[in-house]
């Protein structure tokens, strides 16, 4: 379950990424936060790990500060530092929208709530990082394109979740709706996602965060097939870059292991990535609370 967290946060922050921002922060109505249970009981699937909005109410299992700091800001996991123990302890939240409030103020909302509970302080900075940026390649597109869904009503706070599990034969995610992502051996397949959350899923497979430079904008299927010599350097990089703990010599077999293989099978369906420099927004965390005040 380590593995599919990191994949969780990339795509609820792209499903938050069009909010504007409201001129003065939201909150929400009450909120609880509890430790989550231990590994052992995730990876033995007794927890569920995920996002869940629904109606008025909001659900998140077993993410870090760091985590929930990407949400509130809308940034990845790599756009965010501060001391260890924002990647350390896990939380869960259940926490209940304001009648009126609209769902484009759900990442303000967490960020209110960060900065109560665990009196988070932060400054914003821009740095340059090595990326892989997803683009079209020379070979012809090969991607379906699903047709668009129907227009919500824009005052309801959608439904919103996102689960799955991972462990050495793979990783499988549900974001509903249809929309999923495979990762299993030799094969990658998705369903129903926008370049943006399949940029923000394969970056935990690489050495590199990965930005989508495609410009394509829907929805879309495709399968491609991964050379067996990446597949387990691939599935390594995620459990590292979900903050999983490996041994030694399993951690070294992700060493020098890049996203050629990954950018090679793209190329099957018309995509590459492309290695390049590119600026990006960063929070800092300057100060803050490890444990949260009581609710």
């Amino acid at each position: 379950m380590h593995v599919v967290k990191s994949f969780v946060l990339s795509v609820t922050a792209a499903a938050m990424a069009a909010a504007q921002t409201a001129p003065s922060r939201p909150a929400f109505e009450v909120a609880s936060i509890k430790p989550s249970p231990n590994a052992s009981e995730i990876e033995q699937g007794k927890v569920a790990v995920g996002v869940h909005i629904d109606g008025a109410q909001v659900h998140v299992a077993s993410f870090t500060v760091k985590e929930y700091l990407g949400i509130a800001y809308r940034l990845k996991i790599a756009q965010i530092s501060g001391p260890d123990w924002i990647s350390q302890d896990r939380f869960d939240i259940s926490a209940t929208i304001p009648a009126g409030a609209n769902s484009s103020q759900i990442s303000e909302m967490f960020q209110t709530l960060l900065a109560d509970r665990f009196h988070i302080k932060i400054h914003h900075d821009k740095k340059e990082f090595p990326v892989y940026a997803l683009v079209e390649g020379k070979n012809p597109l090969k991607v379906k394109e699903e047709p668009p869904d129907p227009s919500p009503d824009p005052a309801a706070p959608p439904p919103f979740s996102v689960s799955g599990g991972g462990s050495v034969n793979g990783v499988n995610i549900n974001y509903g709706n249809g929309s999923t992502f495979s990762f299993v051996p030799n094969t990658v397949e998705v369903h129903k996602l926008s370049m943006e959350q399949f940029a923000g899923i394969i970056e935990r497979f690489t050495d590199r965060t990965v930005v989508d430079m495609t410009g394509l904008k829907g929805q879309y299927d495709f399968k491609v097939d991964i050379n067996s010599e990446d597949y387990l350097p691939m599935l390594i990089h995620s459990a590292l870059n979900a903050g999983v703990s490996l041994p030694p010599e399993a951690a070294k077999m992700a060493e020098g292991h890049t996203a050629a293989g990954l950018s090679d099978a793209l190329q099957q369906v018309g995509l590459k990535l492309d290695a390049r420099k590119a600026p990006l927004d960063v929070i800092v965390v300057d100060d803050g609370r490890r444990t949260p005040t009581e609710n």
